[in-house]
């Protein structure tokens, strides 16, 4: 590696020749304040909270993109770099709702820390300001421009990550704000619901649509009887709401804590996604049979089927049928558990807890009614960081919390399943079983690295019992994009696609805790998650999602084969192609 050699507050130092002044302080443990900056996809040096002192430079310059160079010389935290900063802040506090008491994102707040840590109280700049209408016409996200600071990280990651673009600067000067094109309702533009632009978000601009009260009014409702599904990445995350090392498995305190919130029942996703593959696979199989529609497409992220319907209405023959985990689960859950039980389906509330905000939307979709009479498969689904706010409400010290094992009626998963979080996952949990389902033999190794990890894009080929297939995998919807040109192209075939909507997968869905710059620009927050997800599986009994005996025991009982009749009725549905207004 080249490098070069620089002075920072006085310091000598040896850096990465290319790297810019915030990336070289960064690797010798000095950290510069940013709010408008994201790694790759938001490098524009607009707040100008990063600003340093460069030797021989007439002003101060913006650290986030300002290179180095062989004997620059910094400083960092000088007097006149300290009062611009603030200045800065008191600039964007004049323009600011300060009723931080009340904002979900308070102490979570960037903007509030660094006017914690540099000493602003707002006052400074008081004059004349916008107020604009709360956007909460989206079934997933409320958008509060009076919160927004102009940062435009949602901006590109709604663009850069997501293909999608809904979002941008609107008018000039001090009426600029954050919106959608002829200031459309965001609930009437093309958005998928993914999410993205919350977790980039500085500030409480972009929050879910928190349907905590919902949930706390099902468990005081004597009359029902409320379950609960987290889904496989949740418990990869939902202890950095509590202060853990990114990357902890809290899988057995998670469940102590949803039964300590009164929960009826203490499911796992993971047994649906183990029925998930177990539909999906077969579905696969009988295609590649049967000529049917190829590529098949996976259906787990709500995120991209609404791209698929938006966007590419005629590659819908190509998505699988089956429904999502959260949605397989909701359905044996008003099917096969309510009749085991002698419970109406009309009382059972059945609440996901999931990484994803696009989940809120998808338990809205038509054709998700496996008990019929419009009874919804999932009535409530609430994010991670939902969860983690309802854990805190109950004054539950969730750290301390013995670790409990879920409940067994639809608790009893795999290790494929627990992989769905990550990126490849799915891909890899259906391999799984696919390969065994083509050849009638057992498959000893079950790992498939080459669709693991975090790059974007992933493509593989195996032969298997005769059949060559080609595969890939591609998370983040502007890969997505990427991968459908080049198969409508021709330059691409494929057989068996995974898409993901969220970069990384579910491990960095829209829901998941949300974390400052300086970690997302430093950190791989995507295999920090997954690795947690491919240790459980590693250390699972039973690694495919076949031999699930819970599975086993319900298509005996209740489903009869998979893919067939009745399976298809509870566990598979339907899609419709949507129209883009603008």
């Amino acid at each position: 590696m080249e490098t070069v050699h620089i002075k920072i507050n006085n310091v000598p130092y040896e850096v990465a020749a290319g790297s810019t002044i915030l990336e070289a302080a960064h690797s010798v443990g000095i950290e510069i304040p940013t709010l408008c900056y994201l790694k790759e996809i938001n490098e524009i040096g607009a707040c100008r909270i990063c600003v340093v002192e460069v030797k021989g430079a007439r002003s101060l310059v913006t650290a986030c993109v300002y290179p180095v160079n062989e004997g620059m010389e910094i400083v960092t935290n000088s007097e006149k770099v300290q009062a611009s900063r603030k200045t800065n802040l008191e600039l964007l506090l004049s323009t600011h709702d300060q009723n931080c008491l009340s904002c979900v994102r308070s102490t979570d707040c960037e903007l509030q820390k660094l006017c914690r840590d540099y000493g602003v109280n707002g006052m400074r700049f008081i004059g004349s300001r916008e107020r604009y209408t709360i956007d909460d016409s989206a079934p997933h996200m409320v958008r509060d421009d009076n919160k927004c600071i102009l940062c435009r990280r949602c901006v590109a990651a709604c663009k850069a990550n997501q293909a999608v673009g809904v979002i941008g600067a609107n008018e000039r000067g001090f009426s600029t704000h954050i919106g959608c094109a002829f200031e459309a309702p965001l609930g009437d533009s093309p958005c998928v619901s993914c999410g993205q632009c919350i977790t980039v978000c500085p500030t409480g601009a972009l929050t879910e649509k928190d349907d905590t009260a919902k949930v706390w009014a099902a468990l005081r409702d004597p009359s029902k009887h409320v379950v609960v599904q987290p889904a496989p990445s949740v418990r990869a995350t939902l202890g950095e709401c509590f202060g853990m090392p990114i990357g902890t498995n809290v899988e057995g305190k998670m469940v102590a804590a949803l039964r300590r919130l009164g929960f009826d029942g203490v499911f796992d996703t993971d047994t649906a996604a183990d029925f998930t593959i177990m539909e999906e696979a077969t579905e696969f199989v009988q295609r590649v049979k049967n000529g049917g529609t190829l590529p098949l497409i996976t259906s787990c992220s709500p995120g991209w089927v609404k791209f698929c319907e938006t966007y590419y209405p005629d590659m819908i023959p190509n998505l699988s049928s089956c429904k999502s985990p959260q949605q397989m689960f909701g359905a044996l859950t008003k099917t096969y558990y309510a009749e085991k039980m002698g419970l109406d389906p009309h009382d059972i509330v059945c609440v996901s807890v999931m990484p994803c905000t696009a989940k809120k939307f998808e338990i809205g979709r038509d054709d998700m009614s496996a008990a019929g009479d419009n009874i919804p498969d999932v009535d409530i689904s609430i994010t991670t960081r939902e969860l983690g706010r309802m854990i805190e409400r109950a004054g539950i010290k969730f750290t301390e919390l013995p670790d409990e094992d879920f409940d067994p009626a639809l608790g009893e998963s795999t290790g494929a399943a627990t992989i769905f979080g990550a990126t490849g996952g799915v891909m890899e949990a259906a391999l799984r079983t696919a390969v065994e389902l083509v050849t009638g033999e057992t498959l000893e190794k079950v790992e498939f690295h080459d669709v693991r990890g975090t790059d974007g894009i992933k493509e593989a080929s195996y032969d298997v019992g005769g059949l060559h297939l080609n595969v890939c995998v591609a998370s983040g919807l502007t890969n997505c994009d990427a991968v459908l040109k080049a198969v409508q192209s021709g330059e691409k075939h494929y057989d068996f696609i995974e898409f993901m909507a969220c970069p990384g997968g579910c491990v960095n869905g829209g829901g998941q805790p949300t974390q400052p710059a300086s970690v997302r620009n430093f950190t791989d927050l995507k295999a920090l998650r997954a690795a947690a997800l491919y240790g459980e599986d590693d250390a699972k009994a039973i690694r495919k999602s076949h031999e699930n005996p819970l599975l086993k025991k319900v298509y005996a009982e209740y489903l009869g084969e998979p893919g067939g009749h009745k399976a298809h009725h509870i566990l598979h549905t339907s899609y419709v192609a949507r129209e883009k207004l603008y």
